[in-house]
């Protein structure tokens, strides 16, 4: 048995997944709906490709959308200005400094747990701190955390 498909039939399984993306959260029917519609468009360029073809190009274009996806740009949409987060979930905690404060350069602080999506933050202290100090936060200056030694 023969099977033919037409470019027709690429293009409309290539909506039907990414109107599946519509309930999924993760992205993924989207990039394989895509590739769906760029085999479409090629069996335009190209009517007489063979479906062994038409499934590499398939499953080759969506794999690399998705692998582009979830490695490359997903990562760098993340917001990590921390903007909006309270302040009253921070201060008061306790953590080591992992790197001092010096004249041009802040320090940094390490939490044993996660605090507000991160255990790092950066640190200013008007006092003297040495590495490994227990520290506490006392305030919160736009991304950075003031501290005061414990």
């Amino acid at each position: 048995m023969d099977i033919t498909l037409l470019y027709w039939h690429w293009l409309a399984f290539g909506m039907v997944l990414m109107m599946i993306e519509i309930v999924l959260p993760s992205f993924t029917a989207l990039w394989f709906g895509l590739g769906a519609v760029l085999v479409g468009l090629l069996l335009l360029l190209v009517p007489d490709l063979s479906l062994n073809w038409q499934v590499f190009i398939w499953a080759i274009s969506s794999a690399t959308a998705t692998f582009f996806w979830f490695r490359i740009f997903k990562p760098r949409a993340v917001d990590k200005t921390m903007a909006g987060l309270s302040r009253e979930a921070i201060v008061g905690e306790i953590g080591h400094v992992i790197a001092v404060p010096q004249e041009h350069r802040r320090g940094k602080l390490r939490f044993s747990l996660p605090i507000l999506g991160t255990d790092e933050w950066d640190i200013i202290c008007e006092h003297t701190i040495k590495l490994g100090d227990r520290v506490m936060v006392v305030d919160v200056s736009g991304n950075t955390l003031v501290v005061k030694r414990v």
